[in-house]
């Protein structure tokens, strides 16, 4: 996902203000990259022993603090401390703005048997307004509360085992968390316009709450279930992915992040809140939840299996904030300074939690926050990339139906890639040989491979990576094409919306400037191997990642 947003993060050690965001470093405010998925490279998670920041370094004062202090120093004090902010924060109210009804009818139907969470984008349990104000809706209502998934897979070469493979086992984890707390979970197979609205007329169910996806097949879906589902049962959307929802930041496109970070941040003292905690349910239901069995749902699936799971990341919430957790320790610290040498373990390496909704945005900011006192220009930096960076992807593919065309780019960007798709290519290489690292550009190459073989790829290479294949093919839809292609079928955090902005930001200019004028590229910004150079060790990466043969 994103500008630099493919290398970067973010949080703030106080509550953004826009006149205390114009004062970060220029190096915070400059455009950047989206990718933010990648943004998330550096080390993996260790489960070993770290040192980790003192407890009053970590956040606000507690009564119950000094039963934290020695958990706290070991692998796992970060789940502990989360744990003891929610209880903490019990009181905590939804913030109503954060919510739209999508049907006339708000008031659950009388004489239903539950409220329905059709969980989408947002796969986990805690941290999860859009299921905390479905709770909020059963237990006002005293109805049982249930919380389903559909499962689609469509026929294409981006249907991965890789993909599925991380999004059914982090959705095994929400049906054990589920469980312990008397909420039902269903798994559906096939369309939710199909599906959906005939489960919860068997079910007896008075109320929708879902969470909030901006992409072109969510929408549809959502369209699909509204116009089946009955006039009387309410369909509510949460934004549950943004700190500052969709809507509410801005009610149109934004040119780009100097126009959004205002808004963004001005709001975040509203937004940026603790959660509650989603409890056990009070009310149970007379009728359970078929069992899933997860291992023989995964091996039916038609996927693509030639695109294996990587062994660094492990799908799932707990793994993800146990991600966050080495992030803080071990390398927040370095993202100020390091954050842009690919060989650097310096990077968060949450993208593939985020973008599948396993850990929330709004979490990561809240401890990076409390616990970067000591690394505030980092901090400043994570919190560009985090907040602004990666929401402004969101506003562009929610108002923009064009998000991953030419012809959803700028008119300044469309005339000088017209003008200049006739100019002649020195390299011209074709989708199979890129897939395959078959360039002359031996780091192109090794970004290509690195991204096959583990699903990631540094956010400064995967700008890099983008503008050569503009360069490399017969025209910028071709470009656009491929990359979009290479990007959702082997990153982990692929299809997402900070993937389709990031390579439209390298190929086609949105959310950036035009600049000097030259062969193929035209005015939008260009980068080659001897600016690399200038940037980190080249030959270093290249003898970590480039094939052999190649």
């Amino acid at each position: 996902m994103l500008f630099r947003v493919w290398k970067r993060s973010h949080l703030l050690t106080a509550p953004i203000t826009a006149p205390r965001l114009a004062r970060l470093p220029s190096q915070a405010r400059r455009p950047t990259l989206f990718f933010f998925s990648s943004s998330f490279g550096g080390a993996t998670m260790s489960e070993k022993k770290r040192k980790a920041p003192t407890a009053a370094g970590c956040r606000e004062p507690s009564a119950k603090q000094p039963k934290l202090e020695k958990a706290e120093k070991a692998a796992g004090w970060l789940q502990s401390l989360v744990k003891q902010q929610r209880e903490d924060k019990k009181d905590i109210k939804l913030n109503e703005k954060r919510q739209r009804f999508l049907t006339d009818t708000k008031k659950i139907k009388q004489g239903s048997e539950g409220v329905l969470y059709w969980m989408q984008r947002d796969q986990r349990v805690q941290d999860n307004w859009a299921l905390i104000r479905a709770q909020q809706l059963a237990a006002k209502e005293e109805l049982p509360l249930h919380v389903c998934f559909c499962l689609v897979v469509p026929k294409s070469e981006l249907s991965t085992l890789r993909h599925y493979a991380f999004l059914l086992k982090g959705l095994q984890e929400v049906a054990k968390d589920c469980k312990q707390l008397n909420i039902q979970f269903h798994l559906l197979r096939g369309a939710p316009g199909e599906v959906l609205p005939g489960f919860v007329s068997d079910r007896a169910l008075g109320a929708v709450v879902t969470d909030f996806s901006p992409l072109r097949e969510p929408q549809q879906w959502l369209n699909d279930v509204k116009k089946k589902l009955s006039e009387d049962i309410p369909l509510i959307q949460v934004d549950a992915h943004n700190i500052v929802p969709c809507w509410v930041a801005s009610p149109k496109l934004e040119y780009s992040a100097r126009t959004i970070r205002g808004k963004i941040t001005n709001l975040l003292p509203e937004f940026l809140t603790d959660f509650p905690p989603v409890e056990k349910h009070q009310h149970t239901a007379t009728r359970t939840a078929k069992p899933v069995d997860w291992e023989q749902t995964l091996a039916s699936l038609d996927v693509d299996r030639t695109v294996g799971e990587p062994q660094w990341a492990k799908p799932g919430s707990e793994a993800g904030m146990a991600m966050l957790e080495s992030f803080i320790d071990v390398r927040l610290k370095l993202f100020a300074t390091q954050r842009n040498d690919p060989n650097m373990a310096a990077l968060s390496q949450l993208s593939p939690w985020i973008r599948f909704g396993q850990l929330s945005a709004q979490r990561v900011a809240l401890q990076v926050r409390r616990c970067g006192k000591n690394a505030s220009e980092s901090v400043a930096a994570f919190i560009e990339e985090l907040v602004v960076r990666r929401e402004l992807t969101d506003n562009f593919c929610f108002y923009n139906e064009k998000y991953d065309k030419v012809e959803g780019a700028y008119e300044w960007a469309q005339k000088t890639l017209k003008d200049h798709a006739k100019d002649k290519r020195e390299f011209i290489y074709t989708r199979e040989q890129l897939e395959k690292a078959q360039t002359h550009d031996k780091l192109w190459n090794g970004a290509q491979y690195q991204m096959v073989a583990e699903g990631k790829m540094h956010g400064f290479l995967r700008m890099y990576w983008a503008k050569k294949i503009l360069e490399w093919t017969r025209s910028p839809e071709e470009a656009l094409s491929i990359a979009l292609y290479l990007n959702d079928r082997y990153e982990l955090d692929g299809q997402d919306p900070n993937g389709f902005v990031g390579c439209m930001w390298s190929i086609c200019g949105i959310h950036d400037q035009g600049w000097a004028e030259r062969p193929v590229f035209g005015k939008i910004r260009y980068m080659n191997y001897k600016g690399c150079l200038r940037k980190f060790n080249v030959a270093q990466f290249e003898r970590k990642y480039c094939p052999k043969k190649a």
